[in-house]
């Protein structure tokens, strides 16, 4: 399997610097996803005494874990100052309505995250992973999860913006829209970094606009600048604009144009370490049954 080429993280936090006012009125999406995501709950029997939220964002789905497990502490985090700005602004709001203490807030990088071993029993991240190296993720997650840990997780799969990124190809010969992980690939990944019994599932959602203006703004205003390291580094010119534009028009279908996003989900359990710190191997003995 080729390596997709990874965001530079420095681009991808400024531009989530510059999102963080107006983000929620943007990031419909990715509070649909997490809604669903959110739901994946539902079936699982946990009684989390810590949750950790990776890449929290402007803190709305802290807010959803807390309402879920309202004994457990909550963790947000999240690489851009900015966005825990919102997210404490939410907290706040919450402190004056609940009358309870906020949740903590970090600001760190989801590949090297400041928590100890084995000290949350969820970990939950709605739409990061495309930001990051996948399996260093998992790493980290499997690290800070106790044994029997969950952790739960959207991103998306390679078809996501396939129709700007043709339209784009037509343009010219630079990388404009990332590329994404295929679920059996996580899938791999999470089984690699300790994880047991992984399960995927991947939905197409499509959003219809009105111009291609209309997403480029909603993907500006979430944080979905071309953050690739690959990236030209100059301004889009009109003439080659104009040509990517012609070329979406193509797609329009009933006096909109569709925006696809692949949606994948996933779950896994942390599974008991099979080696020691040291390197030795762990056997499991069962007592055998009495005649």
């Amino acid at each position: 399997m080729a390596e997709p080429p990874y965001p530079d993280k420095r681009a991808a936090r400024r531009a989530f610097e510059r999102a963080a006012a107006g983000y929620d009125r943007h990031a419909v999406l990715q509070q649909e996803v997490g809604t669903r995501l959110l739901a994946h709950l539902d079936p699982m029997r946990l009684d989390p005494a810590r949750v950790i939220d990776l890449g929290c964002g402007t803190g709305r789905f802290v807010s959803g874990l807390r309402a879920r497990y309202p004994k457990a502490e909550t963790i947000g985090i999240d690489f851009a100052p900015a966005m825990l700005r919102e997210a404490r602004a939410r907290g706040s709001w919450w402190r004056r309505t609940f009358s309870r203490r906020g949740p903590a807030l970090a600001c760190a990088d989801a590949e090297a995250l400041p928590l100890a071993t084995g000290c949350a029993q969820l970990a939950f991240s709605n739409l990061l992973l495309q930001w990051c190296r996948p399996e260093v993720v998992f790493a980290e997650a499997g690290r800070v999860l106790a044994t029997g840990g969950l952790f739960l997780f959207s991103t998306y799969g390679p078809d996501t913006l396939k129709e700007l990124r043709t339209a784009f190809a037509a343009a010219d010969d630079e990388a404009h829209v990332h590329s994404f992980v295929d679920m059996h690939d996580l899938g791999d990944s999470l089984v690699h970094a300790g994880f047991a019994d992984p399960v995927m599932e991947m939905e197409t959602i499509t959003v219809e606009y009105a111009s291609v203006d209309s997403l480029a703004r909603d993907l500006k205003g979430g944080g979905g600048h071309n953050a690739l390291a690959a990236r030209d580094r100059g301004l889009c010119g009109r003439e080659r604009w104009r040509r990517m534009v012609e070329r979406y028009e193509r797609d329009r279908r009933g006096g909109a144009l569709p925006a696809t996003f692949e949606v994948i989900y996933g779950h896994a359990w942390k599974a008991a370490p099979r080696k020691t710190a040291d390197g030795r191997q762990v056997i499991d003995f069962v007592p055998r049954a009495a005649p």
